[in-house]
């Protein structure tokens, strides 16, 4: 393969790559097929969400608390703080990940002289965080969760020092397919 091909090959893979990593989380809606979304008007939070500290709340939960409540009344649901028909509540894993990643090698120069040799490998380590976002809308009465919404993907170092822009983003994109406004 003549050099000036290798290098545009190797350009393609590097967008792609690169495409892939800012595409944003994957997004995954679940959603109880016999709750009728229309029937619930006001939502709340759960005393303590998943997200809060012991004995107290974590900016965490408040930053998730204050995105969830727009993207909710975006949706045309008030907020209640006594006896909502839907509580809120959150869960959020975050994991560090390693993925080895190979190149085609380091003396791939010399392939026009050496034939199709292609040299030693190139092998990067290359830590991450995963992140996995979990926004649980419960009846409030049944005690029954009714609508999941999930976002899964990479937590960008942009996101980890400052969480706020990322937060309202993510919650975005997990209600973008929201059900039915109440009526």
């Amino acid at each position: 393969m003549p050099v000036r091909t290798w290098f545009s090959v190797l350009v393609s893979v590097l967008v792609l790559l690169a495409s892939g990593c800012a595409s944003g989380p994957e997004i995954r809606i679940d959603m109880d097929a016999r709750a009728n979304m229309k029937a619930y008007r006001t939502f709340g939070f759960f005393p303590t969400v998943s997200t809060d500290g012991p004995g107290y709340g974590s900016l965490l939960s408040t930053r998730l608390k204050s995105a969830t409540a727009a993207q909710l009344e975006k949706n045309g649901y008030k907020y209640s703080a006594n006896e909502p028909d839907l509580l809120v509540n959150f869960y959020l894993k975050l994991v560090n990940k390693q993925e080895l990643r190979s190149s085609g090698g380091y003396y791939g120069y010399r392939q026009g002289y050496y034939g199709t040799w292609t040299g030693y490998p190139y092998v990067e380590t290359v830590n991450y965080k995963q992140g996995t976002l979990n926004v649980d809308l419960v009846d409030a009465k049944q005690k029954q969760l009714v609508w999941q919404g999930v976002a899964e993907g990479v937590v960008s170092e942009e996101s980890q020092r400052d969480p706020g822009p990322a937060i309202d983003r993510v919650v975005a994109e997990i209600f973008s397919n929201f059900p039915n406004q109440p009526k």
